[in-house]
């Protein structure tokens, strides 16, 4: 780790409270949904900077949908938080898959460049994966 980067600035916004993800009954089996965030932002834990970026959902649902209201909402409590942009990712898809429970699920940060470099972070997810079913 980079000197002046602490152990307090990887873990920010890991925990912070955000806007709690609300979801209705899917009537449908086996189809994907992809949701696009086109002005994602939040801040860097060490700098305070803005960060801005892209987050795409790509998930297959099972009982639940989640309430696009509410991942609005969810989303918009990023925008002051201070979390790295790979923390702010993992956040994002442990949230989701925490509140939705789908059969599987990604999200995609694409994150405006910084000093000339371009990030994309992908988090997956599935109950294959994790259950091994």
């Amino acid at each position: 780790m980079k000197k002046g980067y602490t152990e307090a600035h990887a873990r920010a916004g890991l925990t912070a409270p955000l806007p709690e993800l609300e979801t209705f009954p899917n009537q449908f089996p086996g189809y994907e949904i992809e949701i696009v965030i086109p002005e994602f932002t939040s801040v860097c834990p060490k700098t305070g900077l803005p960060d801005f970026g892209k987050l795409t959902i790509h998930y297959t649902p099972d009982k639940r949908c989640v309430e696009l209201k509410s991942l609005k909402l969810y989303q918009l409590g990023y925008r002051n938080l201070g979390i790295f942009y790979e923390n702010a990712v993992n956040r994002f898809l442990r949230d989701f898959v925490a509140a939705v429970r789908p059969v599987s699920a990604a999200v995609t940060g694409e994150f405006a460049p910084r000093g000339g470099i371009h990030s994309r972070i992908t988090a997956r997810w599935s109950r294959k994966k994790r259950g091994g079913r």
